[in-house]
């Protein structure tokens, strides 16, 4: 990996860099994990198996479908508080994109509030 590449966390709109904006969305999604953790899991391991070395996955199997992120290993404590399930391999990933995760969080916002 190029340099460059190394230093992009670093990078800043003028308030917050790549990598605060990161931490920030990681906590804010086991935040929400911690307020619905009937509907939420966690696993070290994808369904097949597989694994991303230094991460997990969390996910939170919404009305309006599953929606998932990877998060820092550094996170998985704070995961395990949140009461969620601590699965051994992730459930089937369903191909959702991140844009696909942006409008299952927000119609479920508005389906909960209607």
């Amino acid at each position: 990996m190029s340099d460059e590449l190394k230093n992009m966390g670093d990078v800043s709109d003028g308030y917050h860099t790549f990598n605060e904006l990161y931490e920030h969305r990681c906590s804010l999604f086991l935040a929400l994990i911690a307020s619905n953790p009937s509907i939420s899991w966690v696993s070290k391991k994808h369904h097949d198996e597989s694994e991303w070395d230094g991460w997990f996955i969390a996910g939170m199997d919404l009305p309006t479908g599953t929606v998932t992120y990877h998060l820092p290993d550094a996170m998985m404590e704070i995961a395990k508080a949140t009461k969620c399930a601590i699965l051994d391999k992730g459930k089937e990933w369903d191909g959702h994109t991140a844009s696909d995760v942006v409008k299952r969080l927000q119609d479920w916002i508005l389906q909960t509030n209607a």
